[in-house]
């Protein structure tokens, strides 16, 4: 099968036309990130409710693909995130949300979530489970990192 090489001219025009429409090509800088988040956003929200969201058919699919894409690899390279130990990243979020110690009944009693955030002990997989739960975040985020406390 040979391959058939576009116009690459009209590639050009069709492209220079889809970034006047869209506001947004490559992400080069930040304000090309904004505008690619906007237009990631637009798109979800359009889509919210509908099965299209996860039909690789509709036709804003691979444009979702591409900027998720891009807008990764951007974030990968200015936004990077650092490496956080699982108790740092509780710690974090619980001042994010404004919660005491008391406030995680779901994880464990206040001494044992102090025991977490001293670092003298490690949360295992049901305590995981509740902070991913409340946090709405990845497990990733209470696995692995730099080490958070030396088992006893």
């Amino acid at each position: 099968m040979e391959a058939v090489i576009p116009d690459l001219a009209q590639v050009a025009r069709s492209y220079g036309e889809f970034r006047a429409v869209a506001g947004v090509g490559a992400i080069r800088t930040e304000a090309d990130y904004e505008r690619a988040l906007e237009l990631i956003a637009a798109i979800l929200a359009q889509t919210r409710d509908t099965p299209a969201r996860e039909d690789a058919a509709h036709p804003l699919a691979d444009l979702l693909d591409l900027l998720t894409a891009a807008a990764h690899e951007y974030e990968a390279d200015h936004h990077a995130i650092p490496a956080v130990s699982p108790r740092e990243a509780l710690r974090f979020l619980m001042e994010q949300h404004g919660l005491k110690q008391s406030d995680l009944p779901e994880v464990g009693s206040q001494s044992v979530i102090s025991e977490i955030l001293a670092g003298r002990r490690l949360l295992n997989t049901r305590q995981i489970a509740a902070l991913v739960e409340r946090f709405r975040v990845s497990a990733d985020a209470f696995i692995g990192g730099p080490p958070s406390a030396v088992p006893n």
